[in-house]
Parts: structure tokens; sequence; C-alpha cells
């Protein structure tokens, strides 16, 4: 016994001298270790991420979901916009002062998109989106084509020409010429017809044998439908939404077929245009002689101009 607890007590000498009992944490073979540093941020850092934070309380808004409204039916949503702290932060930092021109800007989708509506008509963009597209609705007119086509092209805008069947079938030349220069071509259905008093079967013909003349002339197939006189029922946009197709109308018309004055179509649509407007109009000749002024009008009123695809999107 006196052996075994002599045994004992060397091992806790040897142990202690191995082992102290009040050993370091943050030391390792008597080298002090310590923990990692903590990132300092400077007084000057604070004062821009604070001025940031302030500016993006203001900044921020909050999307706008897509929706089917009681009188302007099937409406796209519209991005919201949120400060990026942090990248508008190190972008500042390296310029060495707050600069609101450097704040980084983001777009937030809307939780509901534009795509996910039932099928319903569309007659304008949103209401805040300052931009207008230009609706020409073609079964007559074949002289003005060029002339317009080459106004468009002066004024830099892109426009969208809803072309009946039978005239495409007449006049592939113009199509093909309205495709070259970047236009979106729509269906107007094939001879004009009142579709809210055809029969369904009817109704998907006039749609489908004019996609297929499309089709057949520019290579692609339309993705947009404007209804003869904007006649339509449930059973049309149903129709088109079968067939991958959405159904446009209109905002503000120019009246053109009523032959007005290019001072009185200006000040009609002058007095109508708003945020989001779809402008309908043919390629009459008050349109061909009054296209230009109409367009630096527009322009002059804070819109841009672009194709029914951009006006309908939920980019800002």
């Amino acid at each position: 016994m006196k052996r075994f607890i002599i045994q004992i007590g060397v091992f806790l000498l040897l142990a202690g001298a191995f082992f102290p009992t009040a050993a370091n944490p943050f030391k390792y073979n008597n080298l002090e270790v310590l923990p990692e540093a903590l990132p300092v941020t400077s007084p000057e850092e604070e004062s821009l991420r604070s001025e940031i934070e302030t500016q993006a309380k203001h900044l921020n808004e909050k999307a706008d979901n897509a929706k089917i409204d009681r009188v302007w039916k099937k409406m796209p949503g519209r991005n919201g916009l949120q400060v990026n702290i942090e990248e508008s932060v190190n972008k500042m930092k390296k310029a060495g002062k707050f600069d609101k021109s450097l704040l980084v800007l983001e777009q937030v989708p809307p939780r509901i998109a534009f795509e996910d509506l039932p099928a319903a008509p569309i007659y304008r963009g949103h209401p805040e989106k300052e931009m207008v597209t230009l609706l020409i609705n073609v079964s007559w007119g074949t002289e003005n084509i060029p002339s317009m086509l080459k106004t468009l092209r002066e004024k830099n805008v892109k426009a969208n020409f809803f072309i009946e069947g039978k005239w495409a079938s007449q006049n592939s030349d113009l199509v093909k010429m309205i495709q070259e220069e970047g236009h979106t071509i729509g269906n107007h259905a094939y001879n004009h017809p009142d579709m809210k008093r055809l029969a369904t079967a009817e109704n998907r013909e006039q749609i489908e044998k004019t996609n297929e003349i499309i089709k057949a002339i520019t290579g692609e197939t339309p993705k947009w439908f404007a209804p003869p006189s904007g006649s339509y029922n449930e059973q049309v946009v149903q129709i088109a939404a079968d067939l991958e197709m959405e159904t446009v109308l209109w905002s503000v018309d120019t009246i053109d077929w009523k032959n007005p004055t290019v001072p009185v179509m200006l000040k009609r649509v002058e007095e109508k245009v708003h945020p989001g407007a779809m402008i309908l109009m043919h390629p009459t000749d008050v349109v061909n002689s009054g296209l230009a002024e109409l367009i630096d009008m527009i322009k002059r009123k804070g819109y841009k101009i672009a194709a029914i695809e951009r006006l309908l999107s939920e980019q800002r």
C-alpha cells in the first residue's frame, strides 16, 4: 500500500510539470495566441453608412403586383426599388465622400407577375410608367407604310403593327419591311370581322389563319392580337390565350379614320396621353403627315416611346 501511494505521488508531480494547472487557453508552446480581431469601422465609414441608410428610407419603394383591374382589366406590375447598402458604402469609401449619384439601386420584382394573370384584355401599361406605345392597325393605307417607317426610323422609335391576314398575304414585301425595321408585328384577324358576333370556330380560324400567313412571311408567330374595331368578348380573349397570345386594345385613340386635320389629331392625343398609354392609329394620310409631330409632342411631355413588350414589362 505504501508503495502504491508513493507511485501516485510521483505521477502527480510529473503531471504538474507537463500540464500546469493554470493553463492559458490562448497560449501554445509558450506563444500567446490572441482571438481574431474584430473589424474596426472608422467614424467616416459609420457616417457614410448612416447617410446612405437615411437616403434608402426615402428611395426604397415596394414593388406593385400585376392585377386584373375593374376598369383597365389586365395591368402589368412594376418593380420596386431598393438601395444596396453595402455596395453603396464600398463605392463611396473609394470616392472618399458621400455622393448620392453613387448609390447602388436595385430593382425588386413583384410577387405577382404579368404572366401569372388569367386571360383578359390589355388597355394600358402601369399608371406610373413614363412610357407609351404606338399601336398601328393595318388593313388599308398601303401607300403610307414606307413613309411612316422612315419617320419612325428617323425618330428612333419602335412601334407595333397589327396586321390583317388578308392584307399581309397581298403585301408580304411591306410585312418584311416592317420586320426588318425592328417593329413588333401582331395579329389583326384575317379580314376585319366583328369578332364578338362570330362562332367559336370562326374566331379561332380568323386568328390561326393570320398567324400562319405572318409566320410564313416573317418566320415568327405573333404573340399579340388586336381585335378589329376593338370588338371582342370573353370567348375571343380565351381563344387568343389558348394560342399563347395577349389581346390588345388601347387607352388613347387618334380617331384618324375620321380624317381630322393634323392639328386636331395632335391636340386630341396631347389632351389624353398618360403614363402607360397605348395609342391607336392606322396608316392613314393624317397619321402619315403628322407622325413626326406626334412623336415630338409625346417626347416633349416627358414620355419614352417603346414597343409593347417594354411597356408591359415590370422594368421601371
